[in-house]
């Protein structure tokens, strides 16, 4: 969903995504640091059925990539593009809906930051992840937002979303399998 809007509208639609996506990536993260790590801990049930709805959710992702691989990319229109907060909203949206980075980041939580680390230490983390969760899709934004990779894409997105979506749906069978 964001790489076709990162595609049809350009890098400023796409630098505002990358933001929703990095508050997104922040909001699992304290969600993480707060005990959500600890509920997982106490109540393991309840990660292995967030693994297994994660995983299934991932399945049926890579279901639908695999399914619509060889439709076309939207045409671009002289329409304006969506307005910051709008595209904001997609990124947010669409980092919450997926629980992959909720299940990734307890997981790598849960093993690395030990109790009571200083409060400037976790504000740190949360301020390098957001960092680099907005800073790498801004850069995916930038790369698809020129002529030339539209171009490239467009010729080669049936086999490069059959194949990501292939990855997408191992790695969902993956995470609710193990």
């Amino acid at each position: 969903m964001t790489s076709a809007a990162f595609l049809g509208e350009g890098l400023r639609t796409g630098f505002f995504l990358a933001l929703g996506i990095g508050a997104g990536a922040v909001f699992w993260a304290l969600l993480a640091l707060s005990g959500l790590a600890v509920i997982f801990q106490i109540a393991p049930t309840l990660l292995w059925a967030f693994k297994i709805a994660g995983g299934l959710y991932l399945v049926w992702m890579a279901i639908g990539m695999w399914r619509h691989a060889a439709e076309p990319l939207p045409v671009l229109t002289d329409a304006p593009p969506r307005s910051a907060a709008s595209a904001f909203r997609l990124g947010l949206g669409t980092q919450l809906s997926n629980p992959k980075p909720a299940v990734l980041l307890s997981a790598i939580f849960i093993g690395t930051v030990p109790p009571g680390t200083p409060i400037w230490v976790l504000v740190g983390l949360l301020a390098y992840l957001f960092s680099v969760e907005t800073g790498w899709n801004t850069i995916v934004a930038r790369i698809f937002s020129l002529d030339a990779t539209r171009c490239a894409y467009t010729g080669a997105k049936p086999v490069i979303d059959r194949c990501f979506g292939g990855l997408l749906g191992l790695l969902g069978l993956k995470i609710a399998t193990t």
